[in-house]
């Protein structure tokens, strides 16, 4: 930015009665902002702002994880009170333990990877097929020309005409 551009904003801010408070500065030296509504001089009522400064001033260096995701959900409105430097570093700590965890998963999955195969998964069943789930016997036993009997259950024998000719003829 442009030392006309600071003068002008400077000039903008000291006009509109815009007051920035400082409310926080992260780890890698951002500065957040915090402007309440207020009302400009032609009367208009402007809402309240949340600003970062960010430490390195170049747009175009910026990089995801320059601003933690704390002060970023506090600059998006997700959150209403600016986090504290304890709960950003308590989450980090959490962060960095998922990480460990996660890796550790990763190493046991490939060691076992690297194991044969073969003996992590079941053998295959062979399976016998013995009809159509449509078709009425299907489960039970098929029934027989002779008849059957368990003593409860009577099962009567098939019959068939013999020669293979429709008896209609």
């Amino acid at each position: 930015m442009g030392w006309s551009q600071e003068l002008f904003r400077a000039l903008w801010r000291a006009l509109s009665k815009e007051a920035k408070q400082q409310v926080g500065t992260d780890q890698f030296g951002n500065k957040y902002y915090y402007i309440p509504e207020y009302k400009n001089w032609r009367g208009q009522t402007i809402r309240e702002k949340r600003i970062v400064e960010a430490a390195n001033k170049r747009e175009v260096d910026y990089e995801v994880g320059d601003i933690p995701t704390e002060w970023e959900a506090w600059i998006r409105k997700t959150r209403k009170t600016p986090p504290t430097m304890e709960e950003i570093l308590k989450n980090e700590k959490n962060r960095e333990e998922i990480k460990i965890k996660n890796q550790d998963l990763y190493e046991k999955e490939k060691l076992l990877s690297k194991g044969s195969n073969e003996e992590l998964l079941a053998s295959p069943v062979q399976t016998q097929v013995k009809g159509h789930a449509s078709a009425p016997y299907f489960g039970k036993e098929e029934p027989t020309v002779a008849p059957t009997s368990t003593g409860k259950t009577f099962q009567p024998g098939s019959w068939m005409p013999q020669g293979g000719k429709n008896p209609n003829q």
